[in-house]
């Protein structure tokens, strides 16, 4: 079943003696896109992995439900979430189609030369640049492919921190409608970004960190000037 809400409850991380997040609640909604904004350092990523389940929190909790309330953990969490991180985790050597048949073994999804062309299509990728080695790609090119990878699964969760690195303009305004069309579908969306441009009047829901610290919190309607001056305000 697709998560409907994702409960962060008290989350403290700590690295040795630096502390990344201190105390951090916060509720996800299904059919909702949290802009999760801050400064370097805030503690953004930090949030990402513990969501994401590769990064255990030092203490607090994060519950999974489904649609009905029902707590989902273990690997039935695993397979509603998909993550587009700093690293695109696709191999240089293979082309597009062999990274995303390569994952969708993995994955146990659908590899059909058909359905990994239609997410291909989906995220922009250039038809001819497919069954090129992902290695001669460029920057946007790779962060393409690396989101279409994340999305092989029809996640309910989607994280993804800085998506819009090495997009163009044009991109950047492309994919962000692309991230508004999942929470159409209903997905829970979590965009760590400074392109805020990007996401304007798509994000209904932002949080700000500073210093591991949840500043800031608000649902509604963001337009591009709005969301700049919440940001200002609130993330120095």
């Amino acid at each position: 079943m697709p998560l409907e809400r994702v409960e962060i409850t008290k989350v403290i991380k700590r690295y040795g003696t630096e502390r990344a997040l201190a105390g951090v609640d916060l509720e996800l909604r299904g059919g909702s896109m949290c802009a999760l904004l801050g400064h370097n350092g805030a503690g953004k990523t930090t949030l990402l992995g513990i969501l994401s389940t590769l990064v255990r929190a030092s203490s607090g909790a994060i519950t999974y439900r489904e649609t009905g309330g029902a707590v989902v953990t273990g690997d039935a969490v695993r397979r509603e979430i998909g993550l587009l991180a700093h690293q695109s985790l696709c191999y240089g050597e293979l082309t597009a189609v062999e990274n995303l048949a390569l994952f969708a073994g993995l994955y146990g999804v659908d590899d059909s030369p058909a359905a990994l062309a239609a997410l291909l299509d989906r995220v922009g990728l250039e038809v001819r640049a497919r069954d090129r080695a992902a290695r001669t790609y460029s920057r946007g090119m790779v962060q393409r492919l690396a989101l279409a990878r994340a999305l092989l699964s029809a996640p309910s969760l989607v994280l993804l921190d800085e998506p819009f690195t090495g997009l163009d303009r044009g991109g950047a305004l492309a994919l962000g409608e692309q991230l508004g069309a999942l929470t159409a579908e209903g997905a829970i969306v979590v965009v760590v970004t400074h392109d805020l441009e990007a996401i304007a009047g798509r994000t209904d829901h932002v949080a700000i960190l500073r210093a591991g610290k949840l500043v800031f919190e608000e649902r509604g309607a963001y337009d591009y000037e709005k969301l700049k001056d919440t940001y200002h305000r609130h993330a120095s």
